[in-house]
Protein backbone atom coordinates (compact mmCIF):
# COMPACT_ATOMS: atom_id res chain seq x y z
CA UNK A 1 0.00 0.00 0.00
CA UNK A 2 2.82 2.39 0.94
CA UNK A 3 4.58 1.43 -2.27
CA UNK A 4 1.51 2.43 -4.32
CA UNK A 5 1.24 5.79 -2.53
CA UNK A 6 4.97 6.42 -3.05
CA UNK A 7 4.68 5.67 -6.78
CA UNK A 8 1.62 7.95 -7.08
CA UNK A 9 3.44 10.84 -5.37
CA UNK A 10 6.48 10.28 -7.56
CA UNK A 11 4.28 10.36 -10.68
CA UNK A 12 2.58 13.62 -9.62
CA UNK A 13 5.93 15.24 -8.80
CA UNK A 14 7.35 14.16 -12.16
CA UNK A 15 4.37 15.62 -14.02
CA UNK A 16 4.72 18.97 -12.20
CA UNK A 17 8.43 19.15 -12.99
CA UNK A 18 7.73 18.23 -16.62
CA UNK A 19 5.10 20.96 -16.89
CA UNK A 20 7.40 23.59 -15.34
CA UNK A 21 10.32 22.61 -17.57
CA UNK A 22 8.08 22.70 -20.64
CA UNK A 23 6.82 26.18 -19.70
CA UNK A 24 10.38 27.47 -19.15
CA UNK A 25 11.50 26.07 -22.50
CA UNK A 26 8.55 27.66 -24.25
CA UNK A 27 9.29 31.04 -22.67
CA UNK A 28 13.01 30.95 -23.41
CA UNK A 29 12.46 29.74 -26.97
CA UNK A 30 9.66 32.27 -27.56
CA UNK A 31 7.25 29.57 -28.71
CA UNK A 32 4.18 31.37 -27.37
CA UNK A 33 2.50 33.10 -30.27
CA UNK A 34 2.03 36.39 -28.42
CA UNK A 35 5.23 36.36 -26.35
CA UNK A 36 7.41 38.21 -28.87
CA UNK A 37 9.53 40.76 -27.04
CA UNK A 38 8.64 39.38 -23.62
CA UNK A 39 11.20 38.94 -20.86
CA UNK A 40 8.66 36.99 -18.81
CA UNK A 41 5.56 35.40 -20.32
CA UNK A 42 2.61 33.42 -19.02
CA UNK A 43 0.58 30.97 -21.08
CA UNK A 44 -2.61 32.26 -19.46
CA UNK A 45 -1.86 35.98 -19.28
CA UNK A 46 0.68 36.58 -22.05
CA UNK A 47 3.52 39.05 -21.52
CA UNK A 48 4.23 40.12 -17.97
CA UNK A 49 7.53 41.95 -18.54
CA UNK A 50 8.87 43.41 -21.81
CA UNK A 51 12.29 44.28 -23.13
CA UNK A 52 13.39 47.79 -22.16
CA UNK A 53 12.41 49.62 -25.38
CA UNK A 54 8.99 47.99 -25.77
CA UNK A 55 5.65 48.93 -24.20
CA UNK A 56 3.50 46.51 -22.23
CA UNK A 57 -0.04 46.58 -23.61
CA UNK A 58 -2.67 44.99 -21.37
CA UNK A 59 -6.23 44.46 -22.51
CA UNK A 60 -9.21 42.69 -21.01
CA UNK A 61 -11.41 40.03 -22.54
CA UNK A 62 -14.27 39.67 -20.09
CA UNK A 63 -12.62 38.89 -16.76
CA UNK A 64 -9.40 37.73 -18.43
CA UNK A 65 -6.41 40.05 -18.65
CA UNK A 66 -3.76 39.57 -21.33
CA UNK A 67 -0.43 41.30 -21.96
CA UNK A 68 1.54 41.93 -25.15
CA UNK A 69 4.80 43.75 -25.90
CA UNK A 70 4.56 46.35 -28.68
CA UNK A 71 6.86 48.94 -30.26
CA UNK A 72 4.05 51.53 -30.57
CA UNK A 73 0.84 51.80 -28.59
CA UNK A 74 -2.35 51.26 -30.65
CA UNK A 75 -5.09 53.88 -31.27
CA UNK A 76 -6.81 54.87 -28.06
CA UNK A 77 -3.61 54.44 -26.00
CA UNK A 78 -0.47 56.45 -25.24
CA UNK A 79 2.94 55.28 -24.09
CA UNK A 80 4.30 55.99 -20.60
CA UNK A 81 7.93 55.17 -19.93
CA UNK A 82 8.85 54.12 -16.40
CA UNK A 83 11.91 52.93 -14.49
CA UNK A 84 10.71 49.33 -14.28
CA UNK A 85 8.23 48.97 -17.14
CA UNK A 86 6.94 50.97 -20.10
CA UNK A 87 3.16 50.78 -20.37
CA UNK A 88 0.45 51.58 -22.88
CA UNK A 89 -2.18 53.58 -20.99
CA UNK A 90 -5.70 53.96 -22.34
CA UNK A 91 -7.07 57.42 -23.20
CA UNK A 92 -9.90 58.33 -20.86
CA UNK A 93 -12.30 59.45 -23.62
CA UNK A 94 -13.66 56.63 -25.84
CA UNK A 95 -14.00 59.13 -28.72
CA UNK A 96 -10.24 59.86 -28.66
CA UNK A 97 -8.06 58.12 -31.27
CA UNK A 98 -4.69 59.24 -29.88
CA UNK A 99 -3.81 61.19 -26.77
CA UNK A 100 -0.83 62.94 -25.16
CA UNK A 101 -1.97 62.05 -21.65
CA UNK A 102 -4.99 60.29 -20.21
CA UNK A 103 -7.14 63.46 -20.34
CA UNK A 104 -5.61 65.35 -23.31
CA UNK A 105 -6.60 64.10 -26.75
CA UNK A 106 -4.56 64.91 -29.87
CA UNK A 107 -6.79 63.28 -32.51
CA UNK A 108 -10.45 62.32 -32.37
CA UNK A 109 -12.24 59.40 -33.95
CA UNK A 110 -14.43 59.88 -37.02
CA UNK A 111 -17.53 62.08 -36.52
CA UNK A 112 -15.85 63.90 -33.60
CA UNK A 113 -14.02 67.25 -33.60
CA UNK A 114 -11.00 68.18 -31.49
CA UNK A 115 -10.95 71.34 -29.38
CA UNK A 116 -8.41 72.03 -26.62
CA UNK A 117 -7.66 68.36 -26.01
CA UNK A 118 -11.30 67.25 -25.91
CA UNK A 119 -13.54 65.57 -28.52
CA UNK A 120 -16.97 66.96 -29.43
CA UNK A 121 -19.72 65.80 -31.78
CA UNK A 122 -20.55 69.48 -32.39
CA UNK A 123 -18.04 72.30 -32.00
CA UNK A 124 -18.58 74.61 -29.00
CA UNK A 125 -20.00 78.14 -29.51
CA UNK A 126 -17.44 80.57 -30.91
CA UNK A 127 -15.74 77.84 -32.96
CA UNK A 128 -16.28 76.37 -36.43
CA UNK A 129 -15.76 72.76 -37.55
CA UNK A 130 -12.86 72.14 -39.96
CA UNK A 131 -13.76 68.87 -41.81
CA UNK A 132 -10.28 68.44 -43.25
CA UNK A 133 -8.53 68.30 -39.87
CA UNK A 134 -11.57 67.37 -37.73
CA UNK A 135 -10.80 70.27 -35.40
CA UNK A 136 -12.83 73.14 -33.97
CA UNK A 137 -11.25 76.46 -34.89
CA UNK A 138 -12.08 79.61 -32.99
CA UNK A 139 -13.94 82.26 -34.95
CA UNK A 140 -13.89 86.04 -34.71
CA UNK A 141 -16.95 87.70 -33.20
CA UNK A 142 -17.83 90.60 -35.52
CA UNK A 143 -19.60 93.78 -34.48
CA UNK A 144 -22.57 95.35 -36.29
CA UNK A 145 -22.31 96.58 -39.89
CA UNK A 146 -21.65 100.27 -40.45
CA UNK A 147 -23.51 102.49 -42.90
CA UNK A 148 -23.11 102.02 -46.67
CA UNK A 149 -20.58 104.36 -48.23
CA UNK A 150 -21.34 106.76 -51.08
CA UNK A 151 -21.77 105.17 -54.49
CA UNK A 152 -18.52 105.64 -56.44
CA UNK A 153 -16.86 104.62 -59.68
CA UNK A 154 -13.14 105.20 -60.18
CA UNK A 155 -13.16 107.67 -57.32
CA UNK A 156 -16.09 109.74 -58.69
CA UNK A 157 -19.49 110.02 -57.03
CA UNK A 158 -21.47 111.08 -60.11
CA UNK A 159 -22.05 109.76 -63.59
CA UNK A 160 -24.53 107.78 -65.65
CA UNK A 161 -23.08 104.33 -64.94
CA UNK A 162 -23.25 101.82 -62.11
CA UNK A 163 -20.84 102.14 -59.20
CA UNK A 164 -20.06 100.32 -55.97
CA UNK A 165 -20.80 101.06 -52.35
CA UNK A 166 -19.22 99.36 -49.35
CA UNK A 167 -19.78 98.84 -45.66
CA UNK A 168 -17.49 97.43 -42.96
CA UNK A 169 -17.66 95.99 -39.48
CA UNK A 170 -15.02 95.43 -36.78
CA UNK A 171 -14.06 92.39 -34.71
CA UNK A 172 -15.16 92.52 -31.09
CA UNK A 173 -12.12 91.64 -28.99
CA UNK A 174 -9.03 89.70 -30.12
CA UNK A 175 -9.24 86.01 -31.13
CA UNK A 176 -7.47 83.78 -28.60
CA UNK A 177 -6.03 81.53 -31.30
CA UNK A 178 -3.74 82.47 -34.16
CA UNK A 179 -5.35 81.91 -37.54
CA UNK A 180 -8.85 82.04 -36.12
CA UNK A 181 -11.56 81.86 -38.77
CA UNK A 182 -13.15 85.28 -39.21
CA UNK A 183 -16.36 86.06 -41.13
CA UNK A 184 -16.41 88.76 -43.82
CA UNK A 185 -15.63 92.19 -42.43
CA UNK A 186 -16.32 94.09 -45.67
CA UNK A 187 -19.23 93.93 -48.12
CA UNK A 188 -19.76 95.60 -51.49
CA UNK A 189 -22.78 95.94 -53.76
CA UNK A 190 -23.67 97.60 -57.06
CA UNK A 191 -25.42 100.94 -56.91
CA UNK A 192 -26.81 103.54 -59.35
CA UNK A 193 -24.65 106.65 -59.41
CA UNK A 194 -26.13 110.11 -59.29
CA UNK A 195 -26.28 111.80 -62.68
CA UNK A 196 -25.13 115.16 -61.39
CA UNK A 197 -22.34 116.16 -59.03
CA UNK A 198 -23.06 118.32 -55.96
CA UNK A 199 -23.19 122.05 -56.95
CA UNK A 200 -24.68 121.43 -60.40
CA UNK A 201 -21.53 120.08 -62.08
CA UNK A 202 -22.42 117.52 -64.75
CA UNK A 203 -20.79 114.17 -64.92
CA UNK A 204 -19.57 112.49 -68.13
Amino acid sequence: MQWIIFMLLLFISSMEMLTQNRWKKQVSAGLFENCTGCVLCSEDNGCITCHHRLFLLIWRDGIRQYGMCVHTCPPGYFGVRGLEVNRCTKCRSPSCESCFSKDFCMKCKEKFYLHKGQCFRQCPPGTAAQPGTRECQETCEPGPWGEWSACTREGRTSGCKWGLETRVREVLGTPREEGASCPALLETRKCRMRKHCPGGEHGP
